[in-house]
């Protein structure tokens, strides 16, 4: 069910009749998806009717061969028979071969298409989608969950229609046999519709179960198998602690699968007895008409051979409500996700700006990270298929009075260097993330140029604004791979321009690959002031026009936290540069100081104006650079 706020809800769960029921919805837009490969579709539904004939045809040889050929000893008949045999396993094989191969490249075709929708979806995600969310769990929608739904498609699907084509030709070839045999061998079909419905509801929780059990293993392995999560571990010596989380995650997945396979069996056990009983059956009565000479020995070994090839069908579409259902399972986990509203998105007009002057102003903006209620994956979470159907909107937090950012107002002219700081935890962070729409402001507007960031798209923003964080991030990939990825056809002369400006061209040249040199998981393998001055080589080659600079170097040894500053000062010069100041050199050189204290602007000056004022400032020069001449805050 699609409801307004734009979220499905296709899977419900029937408490009346005890079992799961399913939106059309779902499955329209399943056939969407498979809708692109028309061409294999058809090669599979052509080669399943193929194989059904074949399938058909075989008890009749057997059936030909017993009455005609043996009685009458035509031993080049029999010689014929037995080819035909064998023709008829040769056309088969060659057959489902091709069917296979068609059946497979449809689903690694809808596997491509779902993770590549789903990828380009979560990467247009809001900042706070992430760090509401564990990348394990985000990672096992990418993997676990889209093979899933490829299973759906060139499993059950295929199958489902394999059964229904074989049934119907297998009933007509029956019937055309002996027709009391074939409605008797058929009367046996609401024991299996009855059994199929008691283990059906089991079944499908247990999968869904299985799929959140393996996201927060995976999940938990993500984290602590990564180098910060492994270096954390070793360091506080929980490995014992850790052994036993995933222990004890990894127990669940495993209980779960035990119960899968458990129900599974003695499902599958009560359809063979029942398929069991309707061949004996079958047996006793033909074998009287074979007595009385109603039928002959080959119609009666024809209808059996036809019972084994009825009954496999026939239970799997006694289940096929089931199957349908729990395979369907894969497809609502991943448009539970591609269904997620983005809260941060391009205008449907956007205002087009040539050329970036560089004015920035905070127009008494209001900012809550807890305005939206649930977030990241925990907010479909609560969207089970026991018929939940109310939107994200249902039940949501209000805003709260939870503000991290109050009321704040300032501007920054073109080419200006501002400088933020104020105590740990004021909301300077919080400040810079809403220049370049990390997040959204929930009242007031941030513009450049006069333009709301709001009005502007996201790309031209990002091509415009220049960040260097406290954290450097850098990918597994080469020195020269990091940097490019700031532009992408940067040539190796502005590679080594953006090096040497940064101060760290020395460095990476004395390496024996130099840029060619792998920089390991997170940049691991470079010290902390080498990754921050490569950070800032990779915004010097971006070259935008607008600079927000987390000023981390109070960590830092005193050559390296030299180094970056030279750099720091290079990159800022000509540029309009909002700064979250540890230095004391930084502050200084601001054109002018806002002090930020619980969300609030509460100072605005030079240095020498607000320590005269002797407020918030004053108190953090006196009591942080008395101690530590370096830093004002910590960046938070």
């Amino acid at each position: 069910m699609f409801n307004q706020s734009g979220w499905w809800s296709y899977v419900r769960y029937d408490e009346d009749q005890d079992r799961p029921t399913m939106d059309r919805a779902l499955l329209r837009r399943v056939f969407g998806y498979a809708a692109a490969y028309r061409a294999q579709i058809t090669v599979v539904v052509v080669t399943i009717f193929l194989i059904s004939y074949l399938t058909v045809l075989q008890p009749r040889v057997v059936r030909s061969l017993i009455d005609t050929a043996i009685p009458n000893e035509d031993l080049q008949l029999v010689t014929w028979l037995g080819l035909a045999l064998i023709g008829i396993a040769l056309g088969n094989g060659v057959i489902g071969v091709l069917q296979r191969r068609a059946s497979a490249s449809m689903g690694e075709g809808i596997i491509y298409d779902l993770r590549r929708e789903l990828f380009g979806h979560l990467q247009r995600m809001s900042l706070g989608f992430f760090t509401a969310t564990r990348t394990g769990e985000v990672m096992s929608r990418l993997n676990n969950d889209v093979v899933g739904a490829q299973q759906a498609v060139t499993g059950t699907f295929v199958t489902l229609l394999a059964n229904v084509v074989s049934t119907v030709m297998v009933l007509i070839a029956m019937a055309q046999l002996e027709w009391r045999l074939t409605v008797l061998s058929v009367a046996i079909l609401p024991l299996f519709i009855g059994v199929s419905r008691r283990v059906g509801r089991m079944l499908r929780q247990v999968r869904r179960d299985q799929m959140e059990q393996n996201a927060a293993m995976t999940g938990h392995m993500q984290e602590t198998l990564n180098v910060s999560g492994a270096l954390l571990v070793k360091l506080f010596g929980r490995t014992r602690r850790e052994d036993a989380r995933f222990a004890e995650h990894a127990g669940k997945v495993r209980d779960l699968g035990v119960r899968q396979a458990t129900i599974g069996r003695w499902f599958f056990m009560a359809l063979g007895v029942m398929s069991a009983l309707g061949t004996a059956i079958v047996y006793w009565l033909g074998t009287v008409m074979v007595i009385n000479g109603t039928i002959t020995v080959g119609t009666l070994v024809a209808l059996a051979l036809y019972l084994g090839s009825l009954y496999g069908p026939m239970s799997g579409l006694s289940n096929a409500r089931v199957e349908l259902a729990t395979s369907l399972v894969s497809f609502e986990r991943v448009f539970e996700v591609i269904d997620m509203p983005r809260d941060i998105t391009d205008p449907a007009d956007p205002v087009q700006v040539s050329e970036v002057r560089g004015e920035v102003a905070f127009d008494d903006v209001w900012f809550s990270y807890t305005g939206n209620g649930a977030q990241g994956l925990e907010a479909v979470k609560r969207y089970t298929w026991r018929g939940v159907t109310e939107g994200p909107d249902a039940g949501t937090a209000p805003i709260d009075d939870g503000w991290a950012l109050q009321g704040v107002s300032f501007g920054i002219e073109p080419g200006e260097l501002v400088a933020l700081v104020g105590p740990s935890g004021a909301g300077k962070t919080t400040t810079t993330y809403l220049v370049p729409r990390l997040y959204d402001v929930g009242r007031g507007a941030v513009r450049i140029d006069g333009v709301d960031v709001r009005d502007l798209t996201l790309e031209s923003l990002a091509g415009a604004i220049g960040v260097v964080t406290q954290e450097s991030y850098l990918f597994h990939d080469t020195i020269a791979a990091n940097l490019r990825y700031a532009r992408p056809d940067a040539t190796e002369e502005e590679i080594r321009a953006a090096a040497s400006a940064a101060n760290i061209a020395e460095l990476i040249e004395g390496l024996p690959e130099a840029y060619e040199t792998v920089v390991g998981e997170r940049g691991y393998r470079l010290s902390g002031g080498e990754k921050q001055r490569i950070a800032i080589a990779r915004v010097i080659l971006k070259d935008p026009r607008i600079l927000i600079l987390d000023e981390a170097t109070s960590h830092l040894d005193a050559r390296s936290e030299s180094l970056i500053q030279q750099a720091l000062e290079r990159v800022m010069e000509g540029r309009t540069s909002l700064v979250i100041a540890h230095r004391l050199s930084t502050v200084l050189s601001a054109d002018r100081i806002v002090v930020i204290d619980q969300g609030t602007v509460v100072e605005t000056g030079t240095h020498a104006e607000l320590l005269d004022r002797d407020g918030l400032y004053a108190e953090l020069y006196r009591t942080q650079f008395a101690t530590e001449p370096a830093a004002i805050g910590d960046g938070t």
